[in-house]
C-alpha cells in the first residue's frame, strides 16, 4: 500500500507538534508509513528526513519525518499565525489532495488550520472539507462529514451556517442524501456489511407528535421512509436527547443529525482526544483530528496527539479496506 499523506495544517498551531508525536509513536500505535507535507522548519521534535518524491517516503520512515517542505515566506512562530503561515497551509493542502488524487498516497490526513486566516488570503470555503470535495470535482452537498470515534459515529446533515439557517435549509432531499452517502462510506470505508443508520429529530422530544415542531412529521420521516425504500436500514425520528446515551449507541452504526452542534457535541463530549472527522463521498479518502489549531497551546508540548493518531489509523484502515474490495 503506498503511504499516507499527513498535511502540518497551519505550521503556527499544534498541527506539526502532533504529527512528530504520532510519528515517534509509530512502532507502538502500529502506524502505517506516511510523509508530512508543510514547512519543515516547524517540526522541532523529531528528526526529519526532506524527501523530493513519495517513493522515497517509506524508505525514509523508520529514519525520521519523511517530509515535502513547503516553507512560509516567512518563518513560523508557534502560537503566533500569520498570513503567511496560512499561505503555506492552503498551498500544503493543495499539494496533499494533488498527490492522493493522483494515486501516489493512498490516503489523506489533514492538520488543523486556522479558517479566520485563511479567509484573509482569499479562501472561499466554509473549510477544508468543502475545498477538498471541489478540488476533488465533487459538489459539497455531495459528499458528508463523518465524526468518528470508538463509541459514536455522527453525521451532520447541515453543517457550518446559524441554526436559524440550519432549519431552513432542512429537506428530504437534503437528509436522503446525506443518508445514502452515510449508509455507501460506512460500507466502503468501515466494511459494515450492513449499517444501521439513526436519524435524529429536530424538535425536543422528537417534535411530540406535532406538538413542538411538525419538521419530524413534514421532512425527516419522508427521508427515512425513502432511505429505507432503497434498502438502507434507517430508523427514527429519535428525540434528541436519548439518542445518544450508552444503551441507544449499541442499537445503531451511526447518528444521522439535523444541524452541526447537534452531532459535534455528542462526539466531541466522548471522544475528545481520539475523535476523527472523515469526508465520505469522495474518490480519496480523507481525515482528520476532530480538533482544531489550538494556538493557546502551540510550542509548548502539551498537545495530545491522540486524535491524530487516530486519524492516520482510520484513513490506512479505510485504504486497506478499499484496496481489498478492489482487488477482490
Amino acid at each position: 500500500m503506498a503511504p499516507l499523506a499527513v498535511t502540518l495544517g497551519d505550521p503556527a498551531g499544534i498541527g506539526p507538534e502532533i504529527v512528530a508525536k504520532a510519528w515517534s509513536v509509530r512502532d507502538a500505535q502500529g502506524l502505517s508509513p506516511f510523509f508530512a507535507i508543510g514547512d519543515a522548519r516547524a517540526i522541532t521534535s523529531c528528526p526529519i528526513v526532506p524527501i523530493t518524491s513519495v517513493a522515497e517516503a517509506i524508505t525514509a520512515f523508520s529514519l525520521g519525518l519523511p517530509i515535502f517542505d513547503v516553507p512560509a515566506s516567512a518563518s513560523p512562530i508557534a502560537g503566533q499565525p500569520t498570513l503567511e503561515s496560512a499561505e503555506s497551509a492552503l498551498a500544503a493542502l493543495m499539494r496533499g489532495v494533488d498527490v492522493v488524487r493522483d494515486g501516489q498516497a493512498s490516503a489523506l490526513v489533514t492538520g488543523p488550520v486556522s479558517k479566520s486566516q485563511l479567509y484573509h488570503i482569499g479562501f472561499i470555503h466554509p473549510g477544508q472539507t468543502e475545498f477538498i470535495a471541489e478540488r476533488c470535482a465533487v459538489h459539497p452537498d455531495q459528499a458528508a462529514m463523518l465524526l468518528a470515534g470508538p463509541g459514536l459515529k455522527v453525521v451532520p446533515v447541515t453543517i457550518h451556517m446559524s441554526l436559524s439557517a440550519a432549519i431552513s435549509a432542512l429537506s428530504t432531499a437534503r437528509i436522503v442524501t446525506q443518508g445514502r452517502i452515510l449508509a455507501h462510506g460506512l460500507i466502503r470505508d468501515f466494511g459494515i456489511a450492513s449499517p444501521r443508520i439513526a436519524v435524529a429529530g429536530l424538535n425536543p422530544h422528537a417534535g411530540e407528535d406535532g406538538a413542538l415542531g411538525d419538521e419530524e412529521r413534514l421532512i425527516i420521516a419522508p427521508a427515512i421512509a425513502q432511505l429505507q425504500q432503497v434498502g438502507i436500514d434507517a430508523t427514527g425520528p429519535y428525540p434528541p436527547d436519548s439518542l445518544f446515551t450508552p444503551r441507544m449507541r449499541e442499537t445503531y452504526d451511526a447518528a444521522l443529525c439535523m444541524y452541526h452542534d447537534q452531532a459535534l457535541i455528542p462526539i466531541k463530549a466522548l471522544h475528545v482526544d481520539d475523535g476523527v472527522n472523515m469526508t465520505l463521498g469522495l474518490p480519496i479518502i480523507r481525515t482528520s483530528p476532530d480538533h482544531g489549531t489550538a494556538f493557546g497551546i502551540a510550542g509548548k508540548n502539551e498537545a495530545d496527539p491522540g486524535a491524530m493518531i487516530a486519524a492516520i489509523k482510520m484513513a490506512a484502515s479505510a485504504a486497506q479496506m478499499r484496496a481489498r474490495a478492489h482487488n477482490g
